[in-house]
């Protein structure tokens, strides 16, 4: 018995290919995967026959927008970070050509060896993104932001991965919770967000990492992407470690000028509870990509990210009830150290 191969349709990488042919007449591209992405957006690596390469975002814009994308593109691009450079757009239909920065990403590339080298050159992309800040160019990253975001932690990760959804009392202290964390993310100085500025999206192309990404960048607290950083989802370095890192962001920061607090003690306080917040709406997003989008890709980064939660929930004693919710939730015995 003969069976016929299945045939995968996918108009818009035909479309995608059309759109080369136009912009490049008489040269073929064979399109590939470039990089998968936990949004609706993809990215396919276009190689032509003299080995010329770029890649295409694909946006479907009924889903994604191209446009927020190329704002933040030019904002960036004129504070001296290496993004992707923009040699074609089609916006309309959510496509654009970008030059290529290559397959090798901080979290393919980082070792024992070149960690510090790579942490370093990423704090100083970063201070020149918020050294070129100013209110009113990018939406606030204000309190109903930050609220909705952490509120995918009861909905998606207790409700729905856990199946129990705080009730009664615990609903009333994690409330509680997320307005002690508002109070201290809220009171920080201002700058320009990139939002997701960690080992994923930082590309190895030389001196200055490539960065990918930041299409939902905004205004908000100056440590948040540091936690991002710092307290990744996807890789732990040792607190030792990341201590001397945020330390010497603070001391660059401060001789670049930026708004950040003149009392260390006080910065890494806002950085711990900015990570609070952070790790509250992660666990949420990576249940909600499984369960509502099918990606389970993500499942396996959960219990770094709810360690880091519960490690600086331990520490403040502000923050203990969220550690004692935690530790219902997970009722191992609280670490001493910080092993993952």
């Amino acid at each position: 018995m003969h069976t016929t191969p299945t045939t995968i349709v996918d108009p818009r990488k035909d479309a995608i290919a059309a759109w080369l042919a136009d912009l490049f007449p008489g040269a073929t591209a064979e399109l590939t995967a470039a990089s998968e992405d936990a949004s609706f957006r993809r990215y396919l690596r276009a190689r032509f026959p003299d080995e010329t390469c770029f890649v295409v975002m694909d946006a479907p814009p009924e889903r994604e927008n191209c446009r927020a994308w190329l704002a933040v593109q030019q904002l960036f691009e004129a504070a001296g970070a290496h993004v992707p450079k923009v040699h074609a757009a089609d916006v309309e239909r959510g496509f654009l050509l970008l030059s290529d920065l290559g397959n090798t990403t901080y979290l393919n590339a980082l070792e024992e060896g070149n960690a510090s080298a790579l942490y370093l050159a990423a704090i100083d992309t970063l201070i020149r993104i918020q050294g070129a800040s100013r209110p009113g160019v990018l939406p606030e990253y204000d309190r109903e932001r930050l609220l909705v975001e952490m509120e995918l932690f009861p909905v998606w990760y207790m409700g729905r991965h856990l199946g129990r959804a705080p009730q009664g009392a615990e609903a009333d202290t994690l409330y509680e919770m997320f307005e002690r964390l508002l109070t201290v993310n809220l009171a920080e100085p201002r700058v320009f967000v990139h939002r997701d500025y960690h080992s994923r999206n930082l590309m190895v192309t030389g001196q200055a990492p490539g960065v990918l990404d930041f299409q939902d960048a905004l205004y908000g607290p100056i440590t948040y992407d540091l936690a991002s950083l710092f307290k990744d989802a996807y890789i732990a370095w040792d607190e030792e470690r990341t201590l001397d890192w945020l330390i010497r962001y603070w001391e660059r920061a401060r001789t670049a000028g930026l708004p950040v607090r003149a009392d260390f003690a006080e910065f890494h306080r806002d950085y711990e509870w900015m990570g609070a917040q952070r790790h509250l709406k992660v666990l949420g997003i990576f249940a909600r990509l499984y369960h509502r989008d099918g990606k389970d890709g993500y499942l396996k980064d959960l219990p770094l990210v709810f360690e880091y939660l519960r490690k600086t929930a331990t520490r403040y004693r502000e923050l203990h009830p969220l550690a004692k919710l935690l530790d219902r939730l997970d009722p191992r015995e609280t670490r001493v150290g910080y092993t993952f």
